[in-house]
């Protein structure tokens, strides 16, 4: 029943938004009394907060595996931007939580979360900057920007990417990908 708590309140964030969802809209969705959601949650921001460590605790968990295989960071830079575009279709709706939502959480829960998305983000400079050191990538980038702007890209597809479209998320990944790496310029 938590599961199906959780479901039936993305999709209600995901439509009317965190602060105009009551705990009543969610359960008159599932037909269960506020008593059960209360067994398993303390209140709709605890609910929240239970979304956002679901998303990036699973973001972070698939960066890792990816950062600890035998890759080249050319292909890891890869892997990791195909997983944040491949996880439109399964969790699209979350991530609109995350990044909608966070105004949301009280500062006490932002200290759990914030230092998760700073880890998500220094894995990727990190990345970088091995790639810079073993010769893979220019010696004059500012990793720190090149993340934010990996990040930015990446990140904001939530929000035009349409995994039903004319492009795969594999292609758009690919696309990103070959932006980042190769520029736009004629060499």
């Amino acid at each position: 029943m938590k599961d199906k708590i959780t479901e039936q309140s993305i999709r209600l964030f995901e439509k009317k938004g965190f602060t105009e969802t009551s705990i009543q809209d969610i359960v008159e969705g599932l037909g269960v009394t506020k008593g059960t959601f209360y067994y398993y949650f303390s209140s709709k921001e605890e609910l929240l907060m239970d979304i956002h460590l679901g998303y990036i605790n699973h973001l972070l968990d698939t960066q890792g595996q990816i950062l600890g295989d035998k890759m080249s960071c050319k292909e890891k830079l890869f892997e990791i931007v195909y997983m944040l575009i491949r996880n439109i279709k399964s969790q699209g709706p979350a991530a609109k939580i995350f990044f909608r939502e966070m105004k949301n959480l009280s500062e006490e829960r932002l200290s759990i979360i914030v230092p998760k998305r700073d880890q998500f983000r220094n894995n990727i400079e990190n990345l970088l900057l091995d790639g810079i050191e073993n010769g893979e990538f220019r010696t004059d980038l500012n990793a720190h920007i090149v993340t934010f702007g990996i990040l930015g890209a990446a990140n904001w597809s939530y929000q035009w990417f349409n995994p039903g479209g004319a492009a795969t998320d594999r292609e758009v990944a690919e696309i990103f990908v070959d932006m980042i790496l190769d520029g736009i310029q004629v060499s």
